[in-house]
């Protein structure tokens, strides 16, 4: 597995981890939670010729943050580690930072990811969703802070929903929903018996349904 690495562009802390080679896909970790659980997925991606970088969120400071932010925070670390262009997704609000990453910087962004698609954002019934000891208070209000209504698709990208048929957070509606915006270009997979937590609870199904998309497409 990758250990976690920090980015620190002026002064920005961003947590990170990368592995394997190959075309990249960008995985952005979910509401308040450590990059670390991800890493089960990024290994598992990664094994079948993919450049994997999961990345958290920076440490909170005394400057207000948005979703431009933080989706800028992904680019730079995607230009720290030399990557031009990549797949970029992310789970839930990861997933919503994804698709700002798409509108601010669409030439560096091949498709788009959605492990869940979290239309409410952070919430009490999500963070009680979250093992306590996977996430951190201080990222959960800097998040919460940044929030926004979900960006629109960006124009041209495919969109790749993955998302657990028992989520409460990020339910199965909301991808149809995506889906019949777009319907020539949002595919949706299931991952049965999936809660909140299903890229780490049902790591392999997850794992298999982004490989067989991304090595169709």
């Amino acid at each position: 597995m990758a250990d976690i690495q920090i980015f620190e562009p002026a002064g920005r802390a961003i947590p990170f981890t990368a592995e394997g080679e190959g075309p990249a896909l960008i995985l952005i970790a979910g509401h308040g939670l450590n990059v670390t659980y991800l890493e089960l997925l990024s290994h598992s991606v990664s094994e079948e010729d993919f450049r994997v970088v999961s990345i958290g969120s920076r440490r909170p400071s005394d400057a207000a943050v948005a979703m431009h932010d933080l989706a800028q925070d992904v680019v730079d670390v995607m230009s720290h580690l030399s990557i031009s262009d990549a797949w970029v997704g992310g789970h839930a609000f990861g997933g919503a930072v994804a698709r700002v990453v798409a509108l601010d910087h669409h030439d560096r962004v091949n498709g788009v990811l959605l492990l869940g698609v979290d239309e409410t954002g952070p919430s009490a019934e999500a963070l009680a969703a979250i093992p306590a000891p996977a996430r951190d208070a201080e990222v959960d209000a800097l998040q919460a802070a940044a929030w926004e209504t979900p960006a629109p698709l960006a124009e041209g990208l495919p969109v790749l929903v993955v998302q657990g048929t028992d989520d409460p957070i990020a339910p199965v509606v909301n991808g149809e929903k995506l889906q019949a915006v777009a319907p020539d270009r949002v595919s949706v997979v299931g991952v049965d018996g999936g809660g909140y937590l299903f890229p780490f609870t049902h790591m392999g199904a997850t794992s298999w349904a982004i490989e067989d998309y991304l090595d169709w497409d």
